[in-house]
């Protein structure tokens, strides 16, 4: 069926017509080898890949996931081949998902990849995109903390908003006491003022970032000082119980009233030196107390 066109190619012309598309005029058809083998390797790496499995379908679907920091047309020829090489190989319907910092090149990733001619599209690519248009910076604290990993999501992908500092501040309260979301930002953050702001930030709640010691030094003395002159009058107990729970409120971490009452009830200094180790550190107050 398929050898008589290699006998006589312009057969093709004559029948295509017959499929509802019409051939364009040519000059020529040329037979070329059928052997489509790569023989030299060549390393194709998509950037994150995973297989969804749905409840109502047993197979699910294959999902690549793309970051682009800016237009790049190679990237077309690498999508489309992708999605043929995946479903090939897995049988399984691909997905393409790219994320962008800019609106530029998010508006350019939407675009529909299309192979073939005017006269008929062989094989078209719709890449799914999020970008900064759609997902917009979460500054609420209290939004902030019921979804770390959506509000980490949201400033990296917000990176290079003008308003980034700000963002930065206010989550900061949030994600500085975990350690892995706080590096998730570091890490996502271009050279540059925002990574060095968040840096500062960063080493008041996390000791993994450069400068902590210094910094959460400089803010433990002025808050503890603070603290012991407001309770110097009731006693040296009193003073560090008060410097505790104001450096807790300084890091952003909630001070519940059972907390409250416990630690300034505490008379023993050597408990409280150990609630002050801890307090650079804990997640939540609670944690000053260990297993005591």
């Amino acid at each position: 069926m398929h050898r008589i066109f290699r006998q006589q190619p312009d057969l093709l012309a004559r029948l295509m017509p017959e499929t509802g598309v019409k051939f364009p005029e040519y000059s020529s058809i040329e037979p070329l080898d059928t052997d489509l083998t790569e023989l030299r390797p060549l390393e194709r790496r998509v950037d994150s890949f995973f297989r969804v499995r749905t409840t109502d379908d047993e197979g699910g679907f294959l999902l690549a996931v793309e970051s682009q920091s800016k237009p790049d047309p190679e990237k077309h020829n690498s999508w489309a081949y992708y999605m043929a090489h995946m479903y090939a190989k897995y049988r399984l319907p691909p997905v393409l998902l790219v994320v962008c910092r800019d609106k530029r090149t998010a508006a350019w990733a939407a675009e529909p990849i299309r192979i073939g001619r005017r006269f008929h599209t062989s094989m078209q690519v719709f890449p799914l995109v999020l970008g900064p248009t759609g997902i917009r910076a979460i500054t609420d604290p209290k939004e902030a903390a019921k979804d770390l990993a959506l509000t980490t999501f949201s400033v990296l992908i917000n990176a290079k908003d003008p308003g980034i500092l700000a963002i930065l501040d206010a989550v900061a309260p949030v994600l500085g006491p975990n350690a892995d979301w706080a590096e998730f930002v570091e890490a996502g953050l271009d050279e540059g003022p925002a990574r060095d702001h968040w840096r500062e930030l960063m080493a008041v709640y996390t000791p993994n970032f450069p400068g902590f010691g210094s910094v959460m030094e400089e803010a433990w003395i002025r808050v503890h000082s603070e603290g012991r002159a407001e309770g110097e009058a009731q006693g040296e107990a009193k003073g560090e119980a008060k410097a505790i729970l104001r450096f807790l409120r300084a890091r952003g971490v909630e001070v519940s009233e059972a907390v409250e009452e416990r630690v300034m009830a505490c008379v023993d200094l050597e408990v409280l030196e150990t609630w002050v180790e801890r307090s650079v550190s804990v997640e939540r107050a609670e944690e000053l107390f260990g297993d005591e």
